[in-house]
C-alpha cells in the first residue's frame, strides 16, 4: 500500500496519475501547503526539503516500509516497482529520463516562476512577468517541437514523461501562454486529459481546492514568504 502525502498540485498530480494508471492502492493524506502541514514535524521526516508530494511504501524494498520524496524519483520508483510506463529497451528508457529531467529542471520551476510572478507577486515587477512569461512560450514551443515528430513525449508510447508533464500544462492562461499557438502539445495534452485513470486523478483532493483564489495572510507567508526560511 501507498501512504501519499500529497495536494492537488501539478507536482501532486502527476504521482496521483501514475498510481490511478497503474491500479495501485493508495490512501491519500492531505498535506495542506497553504496551511503549513509541509512544515510540519511528522512530515519532515518523510520530505526533509518539506515539499510535497511524498509517500511511504508500506511494502517496499526487503518488503520493509520505504518512505520516498521528489515526484520525479516516485515516479520512477512506481515504474520499476510495477513494471509500467517505463520501456526496457536502454535507449528509450533514458529517453524517457531525459524528458522526465526536463520536466523537473524546466517546465517545473518556470512555470511554476511565471504562475508566481504573472499571479501571485505582491508587487508587478514587469522584468520577472516578461521573463518567466517568454521562458514558458519557449519551453512550450520546445514540447510542440518534439511532439511534431513523437507521438509521446519520450518515445512513441505513452510513459511517465508524459505524466509529470501534463499536469503543468492545465492552465496556459495563467502562464502568459496562448495554448492554440501550439497545436501539437495542445492535441497531445487534451487527449491525455481523456484518459480515464487521469480524469480520476485530477480529481484527488479537488474539493479542497480553495473557492476564492485570493490567499489569506498566512497563506501567503506560508507559500511565499518568511515560513519557508524559518529554522527547523
Amino acid at each position: 500500500m501507498i501512504e501519499l502525502y500529497t495536494w492537488p498540485t501539478p507536482n501532486g498530480h502527476k504521482v496521483h496519475i501514475m498510481l490511478e494508471e497503474t491500479g495501485t492502492p493508495y490512501n491519500v493524506h492531505a498535506i495542506d501547503i497553504g496551511n503549513g502541514d509541509q512544515f510540519k514535524p511528522e512530515f519532515l521526516k518523510i520530505s526533509p526539503n518539506n515539499k510535497m508530494p511524498a509517500m511511504v511504501d508500506t511494502d517496499g524494498p526487503g518488503g520493509k516500509p520505504f518512505a520516498l520524496a521528489e515526484s520525479g524519483a516516485m515516479l520512477f520508483y512506481l515504474a520499476s516497482k510495477t513494471g509500467k510506463f517505463l520501456p526496457t529497451d536502454l535507449r528509450l528508457k533514458w529517453q524517457v529520463m531525459q524528458w522526465v529531467m526536463f520536466q523537473m529542471g524546466h517546465i517545473g520551476p518556470m512555470l511554476g516562476q511565471a504562475h508566481h510572478f504573472l499571479g501571485y507577486a505582491p508587487e508587478k515587477i514587469p522584468y520577472a512577468m516578461n521573463r518567466y512569461k517568454n521562458e514558458a512560450n519557449r519551453l512550450y514551443m520546445v514540447v510542440d517541437r518534439r511532439l511534431k515528430e513523437s507521438k509521446y513525449l519520450a518515445c512513441d508510447e505513452y510513459t511517465i514523461a508524459d505524466m509529470a508533464t501534463v499536469p503543468w500544462l492545465r492552465f496556459p492562461e495563467r502562464q502568459g501562454v496562448e495554448i492554440d499557438e501550439y497545436p501539437a502539445l495542445k492535441k497531445w495534452r487534451d487527449a491525455i486529459y481523456e484518459r480515464p485513470a487521469v480524469k480520476k486523478a485530477f480529481l484527488v483532493l479537488a474539493e479542497r481546492r480553495r473557492a476564492v483564489p485570493e490567499m489569506t495572510k498566512e497563506q501567503k507567508e506560508n507559500l511565499f514568504g518568511a515560513a519557508q526560511y524559518a529554522k527547523r
